[in-house]
């Protein structure tokens, strides 16, 4: 099951509560982004032109070696935030769009007057 399948049965959280299924599919990617350095390193991506940033551009914004920010950026992938695709000797990382919507479309309207 790809991340845009397990979200597609999400409706927005102020429609009507989660159920226990639709939450343990969500959960992941919110663990994910929980972390302060994954947190940044997606918004660095988001960022970026086509959302897409090269591994060797996102190491000098931080203070970490090599090994933890690519530990943090294997989470984000394996959450189902991030693509990944090697050319040459790096990799460069993409924001997943429908994971961005579907986790996005999960608080629409939450805060919509009413």
């Amino acid at each position: 099951m790809s991340i845009s399948d397990s979200l597609e049965c999400c409706t927005p959280l102020a429609r009507e509560p989660m159920s226990p299924e639709a939450a343990d599919r969500v959960v992941p990617m919110l663990k994910a982004l929980a972390d302060p350095v994954r947190l940044r390193l997606m918004s660095m991506v988001l960022s970026r032109v086509g959302a897409e940033a090269c591994a060797c551009e996102l190491l000098p914004a931080f203070e970490l070696s090599q090994p933890t920010i690519s530990h943090h950026l294997k989470v984000l992938h394996e959450a189902g935030l991030l693509d990944r695709e090697k050319r040459g000797v790096w990799v460069y990382f993409s924001a997943r769009a429908d994971a961005m919507a579907a986790l996005g479309g999960l608080f629409d309207a939450a805060l919509a007057p009413a």
